[in-house]
């Protein structure tokens, strides 16, 4: 099926409805990402970080460019997800192959010139893992487990993980993909949203899509409706005081959870995952207001940030 790029980061095939499944465009995702980082680095008050996870991006990009074509589920199980609502690529059922492994060497070695003494450490600890312990890593990340683990390495763990997903959810046909009953899950992997975004232009005008923490993928769900347990009740919207005005958090009553939410319209340039590691105060309001997050960013975790 022929497809068309609609905007740099994600290829859809050409439709007058708008599209449930915007699928990750793999040749420039992590390079639009790494420039956005390092416009958002300029003045914040968190620069270092941001301009160090813009070079963990561009390397995650040289990473995808130098790995070969994915192993992907084949058409007996991809027509079995399809009859069963389950996504082709889920975190619990695709056999990794050590590709992700490669994928983790490369971004290890193309950051670890902008490291700093921590995150160097945390990378010699990465390096000294074995393959079987390094997979357990990856599991424990997969599955929300993050008692013990380390956080110093989880981010870069979790680039290397976005990057072997990333490949693969490119890689599918548009048809691959079932329309779940559940809304609050990727339909590609599973995985829960970071973030979601309102978009702008042509027959996604206005529509709000959820962002896949891991592959990257985006998927339509109705405005106003809690992405985590899915109430209409109890649904309200909280920014910092003359803070970013494309940036929200999007809060729920009834699960007491809430998730950020991006409006292109305010600005165009905005990225899920690049916008959220730079708005970390909206994080420790909604904190101390007392919601919990409901999805994860893969490159960051309590206490990474100091890397």
């Amino acid at each position: 099926m022929a497809t068309t790029i609609i905007e740099p980061g994600f290829i859809q095939p050409p439709s007058i409805e708008p599209p449930f499944l915007r699928q990750p465009n793999a040749s420039v995702l992590f390079g639009e990402r790494s420039r956005r980082l390092m416009t958002l680095a300029e003045g914040h008050t968190m620069a270092d970080f941001l301009r160090f996870m813009g070079h963990l991006a561009e390397a995650q990009q040289h990473a995808l460019n130098n790995l070969g074509t994915p192993k992907l589920p084949d058409a007996e199980q991809i027509m079995l997800c399809k009859t069963h609502g389950m996504p082709p690529l889920g975190t619990q059922t695709l056999l990794r192959d050590a590709s992700w492994r490669e994928g983790l060497s490369t971004i290890l070695k193309q950051v670890s010139g902008q490291a700093n003494a921590a995150t160097q450490a945390a990378i010699v600890r990465i390096q000294a893992l074995s393959e079987t312990e390094l997979e357990v890593f990856a599991d424990r990340l997969l599955s929300g487990d993050y008692a013990g683990v380390d956080l110093a390495a989880a981010p870069l763990i979790g680039a290397a993980l976005q990057v072997y997903w990333v490949r693969l959810a490119s890689a599918l046909e548009p048809d691959d993909f079932p329309r779940p009953d559940v809304h609050t899950l990727c339909p590609a992997c599973g995985s829960l949203p970071t973030a979601s975004v309102v978009r702008i232009g042509g027959v996604e005008q206005g529509l709000r899509y959820l962002h896949c923490s891991l592959c990257e993928s985006e998927w339509n769900m109705v405005r106003i409706k809690c992405s985590h347990c899915e109430s209409t009740k109890g649904i309200a919207y909280f920014n910092i005081d003359g803070g970013d005005e494309a940036v929200k958090a999007e809060t729920c009553d009834e699960c007491n959870s809430y998730l950020k939410i991006f409006y292109m319209e305010k600005n165009m340039a905005v990225d899920p995952i690049a916008d959220d590691l730079a708005s970390l105060a909206l994080d420790i309001l909604m904190d101390e207001a007392g919601y919990q997050r409901s999805g994860p960013n893969l490159l960051l975790f309590p206490g990474s940030h100091d890397v």
